[in-house]
This record gives structure tokens, C-alpha cells and sequence, in this order.
């Protein structure tokens, strides 16, 4: 059986209009923000649940492997590239309705085709008083897609994967399932009560290749009565520690609700500018004294955080009144702005870099973003941040894997410990000015225990030689965060091998669940997954 008799079956069942097989565009799938090798096949593109079974069917007839996307902007992770050679993608952006919406619970159910853009824009046209999740991606990223990887944004509700149930899910062989108790008939809190009554099968659907997410509830935030925005910045690498250690008992006791972001220098500079080729004379990696300069020029220290507060008046000043306690004396400058405060700062920017000689015009193009994503306002702003080393400014329409920029993402989870967070960001510094590269790292105080630290190994994909040096610094970074035990909570696809060094009776676990939902390992063979030999 061939590849071509199994097209002509999917034309039966999607169009041929809904079926790539065109080589450049194939190429522009094939293309991620670092080397890859796989071949794909051809692009299948489904309108609703009932065609993705029947696609999953005829995959499993001529035993073709398909490999589902959403949006197909997972950049730094692999972006549309599967795991394995040989595949088929099923990209289902047009997945991409809005299915179901109640103001007074608070809560959304949307297709896997439904992007950040167009949650908030619905919400918008409604004036409804709720607020999504975004994370710093592009406003066109699937919602579905970052949740089943467990992406993190910045309100409250920032553990996106804690705050969503009643999945619809498609099997690799094409049955489809309800969880929670959207299994029952005329079930009434399907969207609202996570666990349903038995088994509570969610969680097999994220990070795994067990199932296609065709249908989800995504619980949203009703507004504050008031918003602020809290940002600090620390004057040396080494008072990180101390000021880990004086958030966290703050986010445990929930005077901080939501998370707080916390980049070094490098990150920051990333942000605001691409590298500074002419002032460093073409030479790389940025040297401590030029990133010095660029800090005192912007205004910014070694370490810069922020964090959002929510809540009544009375409830967020006295939220600013105990970080105040808290960071006193361990911090450079701790600023608080509201909306007023920030249309003020945009007002009397011009004039305040006038007198002062500090660059705030561009330091506000950093911040007003950040404010924005902690009240759920997708911004491209971040996306910039892909452009680093390249040469050429970004384009209006950015697409960081048809512009060669490289990205890599490392993403190891510690304690919530100053300890840890001063170790991980030792370890990733010299790792990666070793290998030639800036240590582009972001922490998060991602939930009341929990440290997630985010390193971007950024690089110009046109340059000869850069590909295979980002890999050998993303491997060997890996490597050593390993076996100090910190592993990563999310993995790009030139990573699954790592599963193989966990626990063989949870490793075992999981191939036989594969081998019984997915006896020809036609989805996503190898996300998330051992290779499945079956007897």
C-alpha cells in the first residue's frame, strides 16, 4: 500500500483542496528554528472532529503515521517538524471554533484551531468581564496547542494546564472519547468540574501521543476590581538567591497569586534590541562589560522581575505594602504602575530621557507588553527576541523559521529555592558562554513551589556551523542539568530520547498503554515516548 493510495482516500474525506503535497510548501514545514532532517509526506487539513477519526482511520489502513499540529508555531521546540521521519501532518487550524461560552461560570470551550488572538478579540467584542491566560508567543499560537504542553502564562491562572478539563479526544485508531463527565449523557458540569467520577484520564492527554485534543474547556478569570504591576531589578547575579527566597513566601501564602517572571541582563537586552554587532565589533558573545553598558544605558540590573497583583484596592495595597517589606534593602529599585501610571510614563517618556539621559521610550516598548500579557493581552512584541543574532532588522510579518532565525529552548524545573535558582543560572551561564552563545535565561516562580527556568539558545541559522554548535550546547547544557536533577518540564523533538533514562516500570507503563490505543503506532511515533516494539 503507498502513500498515494492513502491520498486518494484522505481526498475522500477532507478535499482535495485540503490536502498539501506541493514541495515548497512542504519544505516550509519541514523547517524548525534548528537543524532538522525529517521528511513529511504530505499536509492533511480536517474541518471537524468526524473527518480527523476518519483520517486516523485510513492512517492506520495503509499504516502511514500522522503527526497533529494546531497551529504549527511550537518554535524553539521543533515548530511543525514531527518527531519522526516518514510522517504525515494533520493540521487542524481549521479546527477553529469557539463552541462554548458562559460569562457568570467563567469558562470557554474551543477547538484546537483557535489562537490567543481570537479568544481575546471574542471576549472583547462581548465587553465581557473575563480575562484569558496569554503567554509571551505569538497572538496567532493555538490555545490547545501550548496547554497540552503545559505552557505557563502570567495571571493567576498561569499553570494553564491546571485550569482546564472536559477534553474531546480522538484515539490513533479513531474512536473518540469525552472525559470527566462529558462521558454521560445530558452531563451538567462537564466544564467545570475537572474530575468527573472514576479514573481521571486528562493527563494522558498532554505531552503524550495517545490521543489528538479536538475539544477543550479553558476556565478564564473574572477582571479585579483593580490591577497593578510590580517590577524590580538587583544590582548583582549574586543577590538572586536572597530575593527568590523573599518572594516565595509570598506566593505561598498567596499575597502573590500569579506568577512572577524574573530575567537576567542578557534576556532583557534580547527583548528591547537585537545584538549589537557595530559595538561589539562583530565579535560574540557579548562581553560582561558592553552588556553593562547596554543595563546602565536602559536602566536595567543584573536580574529584572515582574509580577502582577489582583484584586480590591484595600487587597492589592496591602499585597504592595508586604513586597515592599519583603524586598526592602534586596532590591535595586522596585517600582509599582497602574493604567494611569503607565499612560503618564508614555506622556513624559521623551522628556524624562532628556533630563536624565536613561533610555525609557524603549524600556516602555518592553514593558507595556509584559503589563499587558498579566491581563491576559497577547502581544507579538516578544517574538522579536527570536531575531537576536540576526543581522537584517525583523520583519512586519514575523516568522522566525522561514527567516532562518535559530532557537533552541531549554526548560529544567527546580525548587523553589533562592539556592537553586542561583545554581541553575551559575551552570547555564558558563555552559553557554562556553560554547560561544549569551545566557538568555528567564525564571518563574511558576506556582507556590515550583521554579521554571527558561534558557534560550539564540543564533543565526544563515551563519555555517551555527546549527551543529547551538545542538552541541543545548545537549550539553541538558546533560549536566540532568544529573544535577533538574530535567526539563517540556521538550523540543530532538529531545525524547531523554525519556529513555527515566524509572523502566513507569517507561513500561506507558508503551503498554501505547501499544493498546495505538497498536500500529500511527500517531506521533516517538513524542513523548520510547520506540514501541510490540510483540
Amino acid at each position: 500500500m503507498s502513500i498515494l493510495e492513502a491520498l486518494e482516500n484522505w481526498q475522500g474525506i477532507v478535499g482535495s483542496e485540503n490536502i498539501v503535497t506541493e514541495q515548497s510548501q512542504l519544505l516550509d514545514v519541514e523547517t524548525a528554528t534548528f537543524l532538522t532532517q525529517q521528511k513529511i509526506h504530505a499536509i492533511l487539513c480536517p474541518a471537524n472532529c468526524s473527518q480527523v477519526q476518519a483520517c486516523l482511520k485510513i492512517a492506520n489502513q495503509f499504516r502511514i503515521p500522522l503527526y497533529p499540529i494546531s497551529s504549527g508555531k511550537n518554535w524553539g521546540y521543533g515548530s511543525s517538524v514531527p518527531v519522526s521521519d516518514g510522517c504525515v501532518l494533520l493540521d487542524l487550524a481549521r479546527l477553529d471554533r469557539i463552541v462554548d461560552f458562559n460569562e457568570e461560570l467563567a469558562y470557554v470551550t474551543v477547538e484546537p484551531g483557535v489562537t490567543q488572538r481570537q479568544l481575546y478579540q471574542f471576549l472583547q467584542e462581548r465587553s465581557s468581564n473575563l480575562w484569558m491566560d496569554a503567554t509571551g508567543s505569538s497572538p496567532d499560537t493555538s490555545l490547545i496547542g501550548n496547554i497540552v504542553e503545559r505552557g505557563f502564562g502570567h495571571t493567576p491562572y498561569g499553570d494553564r494546564f491546571a485550569n482546564v478539563c472536559g477534553l474531546e479526544v480522538v484515539l490513533p485508531t479513531g474512536e473518540c472519547i469525552h472525559t470527566g463527565f462529558g462521558r454521560f449523557p445530558n452531563a451538567q458540569t462537564t466544564p467545570i468540574y475537572r474530575w468527573g467520577v472514576g479514573a481521571y484520564l486528562d493527563g494522558l492527554f498532554s505531552q503524550s501521543n495517545l490521543g489528538i485534543v479536538t475539544k477543550m474547556t479553558i476556565w478564564l478569570m473574572p477582571a479585579p476590581e483593580y490591577f497593578q504591576a510590580f517590577y524590580f531589578s538587583i544590582e548583582q547575579d549574586n543577590q538572586l538567591a536572597e530575593v527568590i527566597n523573599a518572594l516565595r513566601p509570598l506566593r505561598l501564602n498567596g499575597t502573590i497569586k500569579s506568577a512572577v517572571h524574573v530575567a537576567n541582563s542578557y534576556k532583557v537586552l534580547s527583548s528591547i534590541r537585537q545584538y549589537p554587532w557595530t559595538e561589539a565589533e562583530g565579535m560574540t558573545p557579548l562581553s560582561p562589560e558592553l552588556m553593562n553598558y547596554f543595563a546602565k544605558t536602559w536602566d536595567f540590573g543584573a536580574w529584572n522581575g515582574s509580577g502582577g497583583l489582583y484584586g480590591t484596592k484595600r487587597q492589592v495595597a496591602e499585597a504592595s505594602r508586604l513586597i515592599k517589606q519583603a524586598l526592602k534593602g534586596k532590591v535595586r529599585k522596585l517600582q509599582f504602575l497602574n493604567d494611569g501610571k503607565l499612560v503618564l510614563a508614555q506622556k513624559i517618556a521623551k522628556q524624562y530621557k532628556q533630563l536624565t539621559g536613561l533610555n525609557l521610550p524603549e524600556m516602555l516598548k518592553l514593558i507595556k507588553p509584559v503589563y499587558g500579557l498579566m491581563k491576559g493581552i497577547p502581544t507579538n512584541t516578544q517574538l522579536k527576541s527570536t531575531y537576536w543574532r540576526k543581522k537584517d532588522a525583523p520583519p512586519e510579518q514575523m516568522n522566525p523559521d522561514r527567516d532562518k532565525c535559530g532557537l533552541i529552548w531549554c526548560a529544567p524545573v527546580a525548587p523553589l529555592e533562592g539556592k537553586e535558582a542561583l545554581a541553575l543560572a551559575q551552570m547555564t551561564t558558563k555552559i553557554t558562554l562556553e560554547h560561544n552563545f549569551e545566557p538568555l535565561i528567564s525564571m518563574t516562580l511558576l506556582t507556590e513551589r515550583c521554579l521554571g527556568c527558561v534558557i534560550a539558545i539564540a543564533f543565526d541559522r544563515e551563519i555555517p556551523g551555527e546549527d551543529e554548535r547551538a545542538l552541541n550546547c543545548y545537549y550539553d547544557l541538558s546533560k549536566q542539568l540532568n544529573q544535577s536533577g533538574y530535567y526539563p518540564y517540556r521538550l523540543g523533538i530532538q529531545s525524547m530520547d531523554m525519556l529513555a533514562g527515566a524509572e523502566d516500570s513507569y517507561q513500561d507503563l506507558l508503551t503498554k498503554l501505547k501499544n493498546a490505543v495505538d497498536p500500529n503506532n500511527i500517531l506521533a511515533p516517538g513524542r513523548y515516548s520510547k520506540v514501541v516494539i510490540h510483540k
